[in-house]
């Protein structure tokens, strides 16, 4: 039977599939767009364990929506948050979905992969940072009494808007599958109930989680271990683990400090007892400053009645320097230790001898980290000094070192577009890529020339937009009597001036290039609020025509509001240069349903009877790379 959801399709009236992320025994993963959030990205889970009977599904729907309930009470920037769970019908089948948030990024299996390709790996340095970065979400979620179950690189992504780990695909949902499964599928051969399926993957989950399904915190502990010995050494834990003693046998496929060494053996133990019971305490050892004396247990019945851990103040290790594809900010819990300049010394220069060729970025923040530890003059090579004097531009142009990564990224994606003949390779020093070089530096200087144009407000927010923004935007903008339309149609002019090259049709919030977007959108509201881009229409006495002469610069807009009355006739005439402007027409909404007569249109006239009555919004943008001039026409009857 194929599968009646697919791309295009709506579901619950307002998701509309894009594509299938994933599929498993127990459903398919969607990527969706929400029409009631300005078609925000969002992914549905769906739920399907293969049980037959009312009852065995019924069973199984109360199961899923316990978990889906403990899913709504995790609320942490670094796992993605729970929406709401629907039912829908189609082809005459129940369909149950879980909705979440959308983490824009790659997870760290394609981050690991892509490293391979160059012969490379994850260093000791990155994965202090998302050991520090990643345990207080485990602390968290264990103080609910959550256990992930099924850490790996998988199930981790690095977020592109800010660098930080997200944890994703919580192995509860699946968990409720399988125990449906083994409760109400019934064994053909004998008539018993089929085992339950053990979540978790192949050598990151310990073996009594695999054999016997009991999990706890140092479960999730044992895992991420796993994972970051892959991520360290590009093997498999099937090529790591000895499988008659299940000992980690990794030392001879990547050199790490004694501590780190000594924390990882401690999480990998054979015997449950002889782990980290909780991730507080890996945090104290990556810090140097183990807990002393005995630590309690954890107690084995993990409901949301257990007390949250202590939270007095845990030292961390000092944060790593920044390095490819691994954006930093580290997370602060409590009061951080700095380590020792002579320390620090020697912790550089191991980076920097194990890092061999990683790439552009790495070497200059660690030569420019090691030159500030112990004032060690340091000699630019040409690739650092254009580094830098990107970097000096935009630190003095005050933009939060959130975005930095989001802006390298974006300078990348437009190189790489415009030199498809580079195939994405790394540029080298030296002659032989002088002018690629070049060519990168003048795109970033171009950016940076556009970011300058923004306010310096909107600049420093660059980074930390989000969906809250817009609907906040979009309530001022209606004190204004306009709509949102009107405003996304001012911010538009100028983003596509900006970026011609972008389709207009692809949703870009949560994106590094939605970040400027939506710095556009600030500074379009606050024009509009000052009263400098939109102008009330008044209709002299007696006169039922009205003509609005403007002028716009490339990527400008002016929008005007008039009010009129139901079963009025206006005819609306726009006199501009042809194809140099987009002209939009909404209808208020006031009592009918509001609708655009006219949509970024290169028509330059409209006519037709209103049906509603209210203050109706024109809109005009410029998409001329020259000035212009304008007449507006609005004549009624």
């Amino acid at each position: 039977m194929n599968n009646p959801i697919y791309p295009g399709i709506t579901l619950h009236n307002h998701y509309r599939i894009v594509r299938e992320l994933g599929h498993g025994g127990f459903g398919r993963t969607y990527l969706a767009e929400d029409a009631h959030r300005f078609n925000e990205p969002c992914v549905l889970k769906e739920f399907a364990p293969q049980v037959q009977g009312s009852y065995a599904l019924q069973k199984s729907e109360e199961l899923f929506e316990r978990e889906a309930g403990v899913l709504y009470k995790l609320q942490h920037n670094q796992i993605p948050r729970f929406r709401e769970m629907f039912r829908v019908s189609i082809v005459d089948r129940g369909y149950l979905f879980l909705v979440q948030d959308y983490v824009p990024g790659q997870n760290y299996r394609f981050l690991l992969d892509a490293r391979k390709r160059q012969g490379l790996r994850f260093i000791e340095a990155e994965i202090n940072q998302l050991l520090v970065q990643i345990l207080p979400v485990l602390e968290y979620i264990h103080s609910l009494g959550v256990i992930h179950r099924d850490i790996s690189p998988d199930n981790l992504i690095l977020r592109l808007s800010d660098g930080m780990p997200v944890l994703i695909d919580f192995g509860g949902v699946k968990q409720v599958a399988a125990t449906v499964e083994s409760l109400f599928a019934e064994n053909e051969a004998n008539g018993t109930p089929t085992p339950a399926t053990r979540i978790g993957k192949l050598g990151y989950a310990p073996v009594e989680q695999m054999q016997m399904g009991i999990v706890s915190p140092h479960s999730d502990l044992y895992a991420l271990a796993a994972t970051v010995l892959v991520l360290l050494t590009g093997k498999e834990p099937h090529q790591l683990l000895d499988s008659q003693t299940l000992n980690w046998n990794w030392r001879s496929h990547c050199s790490l400090s004694p501590n780190l060494s000594l924390v990882l053996d401690k999480m990998l133990a054979v015997q449950p007892k002889e782990r980290y019971s909780s991730a507080r305490e890996v945090l104290l050892a990556l810090s140097g400053n183990p807990p002393l004396g005995p630590q309690p247990q954890p107690a084995p019945d993990f409901g949301l009645t257990q007390q949250p851990p202590d939270r007095s103040p845990i030292p961390v290790p000092a944060p790593p320097p920044k390095l490819p594809g691994t954006p930093v900010r580290v997370a602060t819990i409590g009061n951080q230790q700095k380590m020792p300049a002579w320390q620090m010394f020697l912790f550089v220069v191991a980076v920097l001898s194990s890092m061999g060729a990683v790439g552009w970025f790495a070497g200059n923040y660690v030569l420019n980290l090691q030159s500030k530890v112990q004032k060690i003059p340091v000699t630019p090579g040409p690739k650092q000094q254009q580094e830098d004097a990107l970097r000096d531009r935009y630190s003095r142009l005050k933009i939060d070192d959130r975005f930095y990564n989001g802006y390298v990224n974006l300078v990348d994606e437009n190189f790489y577009a415009k030199y498809p003949e580079l195939d994405g390779r790394l540029l080298k020093e030296g002659d032989e890529d002088r002018q690629w070089r070049e060519r990168w530096q003048k795109i970033g200087d171009d950016l940076l020339d556009k970011l300058e144009n923004l306010s310096s407000d909107a600049r420093a927010r660059l980074g930390s937009y989000d969906t809250a923004d817009l609907d906040r935007s979009k309530t001022e903008v209606n004190k204004l009597n306009l709509s949102s339309r009107a405003l996304y149609d001012l911010a538009d002019a100028k983003f596509f001036y900006w970026f011609p090259q972008h389709p207009r049709n692809k949703n870009i919030i949560g994106l590094p290039v939605g970040q400027i977007w939506q710095a556009i959108t600030a500074d379009a509201l606050t024009a509009l609020q000052a009263g400098a881009t939109v102008e009330t229409v008044e209709f002299d006495r007696r006169a039922n025509s009205k003509t609005l002469k403007g002028n716009l610069k490339p990527g400008e807009g002016k929008a005007y509001i008039a009010r009129f009355a139901q079963n009025q006739i206006l005819s609306v005439n726009l006199q501009a240069p042809r194809k140099s402007t987009l002209l939009s027409i909404y209808s208020p909404g006031r009592t009918n349903k509001a609708k655009a007569l006219l949509e970024d249109a290169e028509e330059v006239s409209w006519s037709g009877t209103l049906d509603d009555a209210g203050f109706y919004e024109f809109v005009v943008v410029s998409q001329s790379s020259e000035p212009i001039a304008y007449e507006l026409n609005l004549e009624t009857k």
